[in-house]
């Protein structure tokens, strides 16, 4: 069966997003191209999870666009997945877990079932696949989610904090099958907070701070050392906490804040 023609490059032009009153995403332009592995890493509330789902389609931006514009009319959605940090188990074996994805794809019976295998095999879990999912490991279904998506066959892979709250082998298991997605040509774009796993994945690294695209450069080039203050600051473990101005009266010295 022919590949379909790739639905990137995704280009976002000045999104934001509101809510409560509050711009969380401020006006973020950018795009990804195929090949690179794309790691967003900022402080707690910089709005990583939150580009992460507008990118994904899963709520729209108040202003701005996200264009798909390799999808030709296509649905991209359909081309495309994500991973949550706290992903969903159905109630049902693990491998009915992987073939419920495929089945609201439509993806036929006997197609099914060999896929089923081969997304278990890759992720270590087909010694489980009648064990019911929710019994699973926090770690085993984590790949088990992942597991579900690669069976999709993504052109793009979104990963919302793929190894929170992970023990380091459970961490490592996880990367492995990220790295292996990669690898079979899958786009990943992946949020994280640990600075050594976005140093051991990232192609390239987006640094958000207060709904702000702050840089957006190759990973080598980053870690080396960012161009932008606060991102030079989050890599030396600074806490980035909102500074006020202090209060100046006219021609005098500032006041205390």
């Amino acid at each position: 069966m022919k590949a379909p023609p790739t639905i990137l490059p995704l280009e976002l032009r000045d999104i934001s997003f509101e809510a409560g009153g509050k711009r969380l995403i401020k006006d973020i332009s950018c795009s990804f191209e195929m090949g690179p592995r794309s790691v967003i890493i900022g402080p707690n509330g910089a709005g990583k999870s939150l580009f992460l789902r507008i990118c994904h389609g899963m709520i729209g931006p108040a202003a701005g666009e996200v264009i798909w514009h390799g999808a030709g009319g296509a649905d991209p959605s359909r081309l495309q997945a994500m991973v949550f940090q706290r992903p969903m188990m159905l109630r049902r074996s693990v491998s009915a877990n992987v073939d419920y994805a495929l089945a609201i794809r439509g993806v036929p019976r006997a197609e099914r079932k060999w896929r089923v295998d081969e997304a278990l095999a890759h992720t270590g879990l087909r010694r489980l696949a009648a064990s019911p999912a929710r019994v699973l490991s926090f770690g085993e279904q984590q790949k088990l989610a992942l597991a579900r998506a690669w069976a999709l066959r993504p052109q793009v892979l979104f990963l919302d904090e793929p190894t929170a709250n992970l023990d380091p082998a459970a961490t490592y298991a996880v990367e492995q099958t990220i790295q292996e997605i990669h690898e079979a040509g899958t786009r990943v774009i992946m949020t994280t907070h640990d600075l050594g796993q976005a140093r051991r994945l990232a192609d390239e690294v987006l640094f958000l701070h207060r709904g702000r695209l702050k840089e957006k450069a190759a990973a080598e080039t980053f870690f080396a050392g960012p161009k932008n203050d606060l991102a030079q600051g989050f890599l030396r473990g600074e806490l980035l906490w909102w500074k006020k101005k202090p209060l100046t009266p006219p021609g005098g010295k500032p006041l205390a804040g």
